[in-house]
């Protein structure tokens, strides 16, 4: 039985972002970060969040020294007369080229922490994305968004045979009333029954919808959004809007396919261990049945920087190319 801590937030939060790990780093290239497109969402975030950010001087909070980079400088007189009031919006990442291989190669999301080669494993995977994880508060701090990183392992999240057990969001609700950014990441945490598992990204941000309610939820990737089968085959369509149903099917709403039974053909690395796409498409269906409207869309774009904005909610643009999944009512559907 899953026990939460039922969070108290002072304003209601925006929106929470999921930056895909296959989108942030270069996933094929062990512990490489993408730093342009990460450079780039975080600029697109300091605009969606700090209303006429642009036209401003931005703040930077990354005041440490980085390899290869000038020293950064710390005006104190720029921060007297400034607002750093931010929309409340949480981010949470994936770990793309950081924890995966460590995770796939102990067998950590297996469970097993009294084998040693597993309990080392464990080690290495946290050390892996808490270090993604610092990098993602930096590059956020350096646009002047006040970002603090939460572990779910250090924040007490357990799982009971890979299920989410327990989560206490305190420390969630008490960063964002104190005018924070949280940053969270997949994790490797303790698992009531096997020991330990990974408890992936995707999964934590259907659970902080589900207490949080965010007005909307946004999952930046690395492809346009869901297609019809990979998006690399020949002909692979678009799906640019999906309705989910309390029964758990769907449907395509645009484009309007021949095949009305169309499947999504999806690939999974074989070092993920947190189910790749599949993951993603089922969790984002789950807060969709909560009356969440979930975009997934290519990172670093102008279609993801409106996505980021809200400015993408209601009717689609048609200039706007990504994936909207909505509820749509109880009805039978095809899946």
């Amino acid at each position: 039985m899953e026990d939460t801590t039922a969070p108290s937030v002072t304003k209601p939060i925006r929106c929470i972002v999921k930056l895909g790990g296959a989108a942030i780093t270069c996933k094929n290239e062990l512990e490489k970060i993408n730093e342009e497109t990460v450079d780039i969402v975080s600029s697109q975030l300091r605009e969606a969040m700090v209303t006429g950010s642009s036209s401003r001087k931005v703040l930077g909070m990354d005041w440490s020294t980085r390899p290869g980079k000038p020293g950064i400088s710390c005006d104190a007189d720029d921060f007297e007369d400034r607002n750093l009031d931010t929309s409340s919006f949480i981010v949470v990442h994936g770990a793309g080229s950081f924890g995966h291989f460590q995770a796939s190669k102990s067998g950590v999301h297996k469970g097993g922490l009294n084998k040693p080669l597993v309990k080392a494993g464990f080690v290495a995977t946290r050390i892996s994305v808490t270090t993604l994880n610092l990098e993602i508060v930096r590059a956020l701090a350096r646009e002047g968004i006040p970002s603090i990183g939460l572990s779910p392992f250090s924040c007490g999240w357990t799982t009971s045979e890979r299920n989410m057990a327990s989560a206490d969001l305190s420390m969630v609700a008490r960063a964002i009333n104190s005018g924070f950014i949280p940053v969270l990441h997949g994790d490797a945490v303790l698992d009531d029954l096997q020991g330990c598992t990974i408890l992936s990204g995707d999964v934590i941000i259907r659970h902080l919808a589900a207490y949080l309610k965010p007005e909307y939820v946004v999952f930046l990737t690395d492809v346009l959004g869901v297609y019809d089968r990979p998006p690399s085959e020949p002909n692979a369509v678009l799906l640019r809007e999906i309705a989910v149903r309390e029964d758990g099917s769907w449907s395509v709403v645009k484009p309007t396919l021949a095949d009305t039974n169309t499947q999504v053909e999806i690939t999974v690395a074989a070092h993920d261990t947190t189910g790749g796409m599949v993951t993603k498409i089922s969790e984002a269906a789950l807060i969709a049945k909560l009356g969440i409207d979930v975009y997934i869309v290519k990172a670093a774009t102008t279609h993801s920087s409106r996505a980021l904005s809200g400015e993408v909610r209601g009717a689609i643009p048609e200039d706007w190319l990504g994936t909207v999944i909505r509820f749509g009512g109880k009805g039978n559907g095809n899946c």
